[in-house]
């Protein structure tokens, strides 16, 4: 046990120096347990002990989005199977028929010409001869020498019109390409078109000699152009994917081999890859609760380090993260009910009870979160238009929500609302490739409508549950607090109408010092409006509500006067309480003096006895501890002094300003108030001019004749 006490006194020093880290790490630690709990059914994924043929006993869908390669090779496979044999034409070859025959008709004509047109046989044969020496050495050794007689015998005029329509017909025929297989269908094609030709049969039978030597094979296998063809028709093949969310198998169906293969393909038979996803929910969760304790840890800051707004944003954060997890609930990618989450009311109480900054920023956090909490409950599946929408409805509230001065700037906000959703709906219908009927559209703007709707109720609902609860002050509560109708307001004015007449000269002037240096403006007027509420208690005792030459201090020892005095801030704050008013106004009610030295009544004490002691003639404070406090505590003192002037001038008043806050300096009266030296001089700056505004100098009306 020595030995524990020993370490504990070790470690608790540790502990303290660094207690203002937990204000962060204990939420944080929360927010990261909730964020990974509430998530974790929508990233992992269920697994199935079933077997091949059996009957699915549920519908079944991939969690994961992955490609099925042995389903995609096969269409590859069958795409390259499909692609036919390139073929490439030779026009050499084409050329050179071509020329043949023209070679053999211009031959044939040219002897024709030169010799008789009514030779004998002996002729045409010696003419023939000629006529192969005359030729090519392919014609003349392909072409019998009967078919040169043949058309030695032919008529010229015949032959001249039968050269242009069969060297056409040769060329069509060509031009197609002729393979090795089909050289008898060009032939029997230059046969069908010379079929029409009025000519003689023996002509015909020569022509069709001709197209039996003048078709050939010019069409020839070309590798690199089939090549080529096959690796176009590979690449345009689409990857065979199957997504996350898609059917694999429905219930009732019957489990196929090739169904086996997909379940087993995305992970859905096996345990080993399914802590995968909870791992990485892990790391979601971390990294989600490290943002959400850096913001706390400003908040802290921002708020000296009260624990209020922290467990506001908790519960909050908390309240969001359970709203989206119960609307996941009913929704499925046939409907839109993710539309209907009030995440504005979030971001709305998030920028009242904390600040804007907050407020945006943890608005982006539900948003992330929110793209996995609607997500189907499909492992691996993110719903990003969930999270762009609510991102855009709570960032809209943020902006919509001017300053709270009563309950129907909700209401307004709200509206703004409805037009920004239904912007925004309309947007991802328009930009989506799916139809829509005119009803579904009018569906999908009543939840946006619903939205704004919820939002405005739940944050009219939950804030005066933060108020009461959690005593954290807003500034709607603020202005509820300033309005004259008050009770503790009513008695102060009806009882004590000089103090009331100081009170909201002090709160003009405190507000308008805090808003220079970015303090809380209206909870320093609302504080001068309450922070001398104590001198209702005795309000004759104070020489603001004093009638002339009637001053009990008079029949008062100065010590029994001091204490009167002195216990206006304590009996000021026992009234707030039993108000149940908020602390932050009680504090600037026992603060606002200070520890200050009621001076009067001590110098006419030390003149009845010089061995007066000073510490009982000062405020039993404490001394202020916030900005607001501090400067109410520099107002109440400068009010009254400039008031008091005869003749206040400029000059007058910057010295009474200037001396009255260096003596609270030096008298250590500001020395726990956050202000700053600089922030000092803007607030006597500040200061000097509301007063020089109020008490300005009055021109002096000229009297009429006879007045006196």
């Amino acid at each position: 046990m020595k030995v524990l006490k020993k370490r504990w006194k070790k470690i608790l020093p540790f502990l303290k120096k660094r207690r203002k880290y937990f204000v962060a790490i204990i939420p944080a630690l929360l927010i990261g347990s909730i964020v990974f709990i509430t998530l974790l059914d929508n990233v992992r994924s269920d697994t199935y002990d079933i077997q091949r043929f059996a009957v699915a006993e549920e519908t079944i869908r991939s969690p994961i989005t992955i490609e099925n390669t042995q389903e995609t090779d096969q269409r590859i496979r069958e795409a390259v199977d499909a692609v036919p044999d390139r073929y490439s034409i030779s026009e050499e070859v084409t050329e050179e028929r071509l020329n043949y025959i023209n070679e053999i008709f211009d031959a044939v004509l040219t002897i024709k010409s030169e010799g008789d047109e009514d030779g004998s046989e002996n002729i045409y044969q010696e003419e023939a001869v000629e006529l192969r020496s005359l030729l090519s050495e392919e014609i003349s050794s392909e072409i019998s020498e009967e078919v040169f007689i043949s058309m030695l015998q032919q008529p010229e005029a015949a032959l001249e019109e039968v050269d242009t329509i069969f060297s056409q017909s040769l060329e069509s025929v060509l031009e197609q390409g002729i393979r090795a297989e089909n050289i008898q269908s060009g032939i029997t094609t230059i046969e069908r078109d010379l079929a029409y030709l009025d000519v003689n049969e023996e002509l015909l039978e020569i022509l069709m000699d001709l197209a039996d030597f003048a078709v050939v094979e010019n069409s020839f296998f070309d590798y690199e152009a089939t090549a080529q063809e096959k690796k176009e028709a590979a690449t345009l093949v689409d990857p065979v994917v199957i997504r996350a969310g898609e059917t694999i198998v429905r219930e009732g169906q019957t489990i196929t081999n090739e169904i086996y293969e997909q379940l087993e393909l995305v992970g859905v038979l096996s345990q080993e890859g399914n802590m995968y996803p909870v791992l990485a929910l892990g790391f979601l969760a971390a990294v989600i609760a490290y943002f959400f304790g850096m913001e706390c840890l400003q908040i802290a800051k921002d708020k000296d380090w009260s624990i209020l707004p922290i467990t506001a944003t908790v519960f909050l954060s908390a309240l969001a993260i359970f709203v989206m997890k119960i609307q996941s609930f009913f929704f499925d990618q046939s409907n839109a009910l993710y539309l209907v989450t009030p995440m504005a009311a979030i971001a709305i109480l998030l920028k009242v009870l904390i600040s804007d900054r907050s407020a945006v920023r943890l608005s982006i956090l539900y948003a992330v979160l929110s793209a996995f909490m609607f997500n189907s409950y499909i492992p691996g599946m993110l719903h990003v238009e969930a999270a762009i929408y609510l991102l855009f409805s709570q960032l809209a509230a943020i902006m919509l929500m001017k300053k709270l001065s009563d309950r129907l700037v909700i209401l307004k906000t709200a509206i703004g609302l409805i037009l920004i959703h239904s912007a925004v709906i309309i947007s991802f219908l328009f930009l989506s490739f799916e139809k829509y009927t005119w009803s579904g559209v009018f569906l999908y703007l009543g939840f946006g409508i619903a939205a704004a709707c919820l939002s405005a109720i739940l944050a009219i609902g939950l804030l005066p549950v933060f108020e009461s609860f959690l005593g954290i002050l807003t500034d709607m509560k603020l202005l509820q607090l300033s309005n004259p109708n008050q009770p503790l307001l009513k008695r102060l004015l009806v009882e004590t109408p000089g103090t009331y007449h100081h009170s909201v000269m002090v709160a003009n002037i405190s507000e308008t010092a805090c808003e220079a240096v970015g303090a809380n403006g209206l909870l320093a007027r609302v504080g001068a409006y309450y922070h001398d509420i104590g001198k209702t208690v005795r309000p004759g005792f104070f020489i603001e509500n004093q009638m002339p030459n009637k001053n009990p201090h008079d029949k008062l020892p100065p010590k029994e006067s001091a204490d009167i005095i002195i216990r206006h801030t304590t009996d000021g704050a026992n009234l707030l309480k039993a108000h149940k008013m908020p602390k932050e106004i009680i504090d600037i009610a026992k603060q606002h003096h200070s520890n200050s030295l009621v001076q009067y009544f001590y110098m006419k004490a030390k003149e009845l006895d010089p061995e007066t002691d000073e510490a009982d003639f000062r405020y039993p404070g404490p001394k202020p501890e916030t900005k607001e406090t501090a400067i109410v505590c520099i107002c109440d003192s400068v009010e009254p002094a400039v008031r008091s002037l005869q003749d206040p001038t400029s000059e007058t008043i910057d010295s009474i300003v200037s001396s009255i806050i260096s003596s609270k300096i030096s008298d250590g009266q500001l020395d726990n108030s956050p202000l700053t030296l600089k922030e000092l001089k803007i607030i006597q700056h500040t200061v000097c001019d509301s007063l020089k505004g109020i008490f300005h100098s009055r021109i002096q009306y000229p009297k009429k004749e006879g007045e006196k």
